[in-house]
């Protein structure tokens, strides 16, 4: 079967990031875990939890995640975003963002919410819950927000259709205390494209990062209204960011999706890599030139992006692989499943994101509109993680034990695909 190749921001699968949360409530069906579940147990232990991802983890079975705070209807299970201390050293101790805007809630008591976790996912804790004030479920709250963890863990950045924030958990409460980070307004001409949004409003803030030393802030901004604009801060004797300056504009319309530095662990890092609804972009951050990655194929919205052992790449038609300095080389070869229904294969792909365990980079995982895909030859070839609930899936993390945590509309799941004892025994289809 053909596919039309259409990827703008307005059309096709890019615009799946832009539907309301009510849409997709109307459309997520409830898919049923083909494993055995966790029910939730507000009086189970932290401990218990942990024992019993271990216990389905060594028995080769999947293992949904129900600890995560809200009123656990759609879509408050989804993990949006993961984020680590750039200063710390365990891999497994991570951060996650989540929105709890079923239609079912008010809409006053509706929430944002940054949790903890020490285990790599098994387990969470609620660290701060953010209220409506600062975001709008209205016009695709929860589909793409950015989430940054400050050095020490001090604060965090996130960014809404409000703009961006940094938010300060409070010892002994969950409502912390939250700063706006100034950034554009709209303006009073007439944008280029329809929005939902009036003269003055804020301007959607979207992709976000941080030097690894805490002391600059960089901040996209930009929905559907072609107009891009990149936005650095530096920190004042309050710790607040202050604007510092407009980076050279993109040479783009399209709107941001996902950024990276090309070392994030380095406090001046050189280059900054940028996503948009169209292409990879590379900002040589000292002499302020835009130019283009070389090898990604026409109108493809780049989701999401990893840096370990080379560029790699999550986009509307496909997944990149790096092929050299300022190159990568669509995966033109892997059996995705495109129709679960008749189990045709090809190799375009809706991919939201690729991770690479840093401590094993031969491996792989993406996550798609049609599932999780693992490779463990550095991308040549992947399987399909049948044994998931159907679904679209959006994030995953790599632990230090090589366990994967999933997260989509489905829910928040560990996996653990790369297991010498579980790899025969994942179910393929028809098998």
């Amino acid at each position: 079967m053909a596919q039309t190749r259409t990827c703008r921001s307005a059309l096709s699968c890019f615009l799946l990031v832009a539907v309301p949360v009510a849409a997709w409530q109307t459309a997520q069906s409830q898919s049923v875990l083909p494993n055995r579940p966790l029910t939730a147990d507000s009086s189970s232990s932290s401990q218990l939890r942990e024992e019993q991802a271990k216990e389905d983890m060594d028995s080769c079975r999947i293992h949904q995640i129900t600890s995560l705070p809200g009123s656990h209807k759609f879509p408050s299970e989804f993990i949006e975003a993961v984020a680590s201390d750039p200063n710390a050293n365990d891999p497994d101790k991570i951060w996650g963002l989540t929105t709890d805007t079923n239609t079912q809630i008010p809409a006053q008591n509706r929430a944002m919410y940054i949790s903890k976790s020490t285990d790599g996912g098994a387990t969470w804790a609620q660290v701060a819950r953010i209220d409506s004030r600062y975001f709008d479920a209205e016009i695709g709250e929860g589909l793409r927000n950015g989430f940054i963890v400050s050095p020490g863990a001090t604060y965090f950045v996130i960014t809404t259709q409000r703009g961006a924030f940094q938010v300060f958990p409070q010892q002994g409460t969950s409502e912390p205390s939250i700063k706006s980070i100034v950034g554009p307004r709209v303006p009073t001409t007439p944008p280029k494209m329809p929005i939902t949004k009036k003269p003055g409003d804020p301007v959607r803030a979207n992709i976000v990062e941080m030097t690894g030393d805490g002391k600059q802030l960089i901040i996209g901004y930009g929905y559907f209204d072609r107009d891009p604009k990149i936005l650095t801060y530096s920190r004042d004797g309050n710790g607040s960011w202050i604007e510092d300056q407009f980076l050279p504009r993109p040479p783009t319309d399209m709107d941001l999706l996902s950024i990276e530095f090309d070392n994030p662990r380095n406090p001046n890092p050189g280059y900054l890599y940028v996503g948009t609804g169209d292409q990879v972009y590379l900002l040589n951050r000292r002499t302020g030139e835009w130019s283009r990655i070389h090898g990604v194929g026409p109108d493809s919205a780049i989701h999401g992006m990893s840096v370990v052992g080379g560029l790699h790449l999550a986009a509307c038609w496909g997944i990149y692989n790096p092929a050299g300095p300022g190159i990568v080389r669509r995966v033109t070869e892997a059996k995705f499943l495109l129709h679960r229904t008749s189990d045709e294969a090809g190799s375009n792909l809706r991919a939201y994101s690729i991770e690479v365990d840093p401590r094993r980079t031969n491996r792989e995982v993406v996550t798609s509109i049609t599932g999780v895909y693992t490779s463990q030859d550095k991308g040549e070839t992947w399987r399909r993680l049948n044994d998931l609930p159907e679904g679209e899936y959006r994030l995953a993390h790599f632990n230090s034990d090589g366990t994967i945590l999933v997260s989509g509309m489905p829910g928040t799941f560990l996996v653990n695909p790369f297991s010498e004892t579980c790899f025969p025994r994942l179910k393929t289809r028809g098998k």
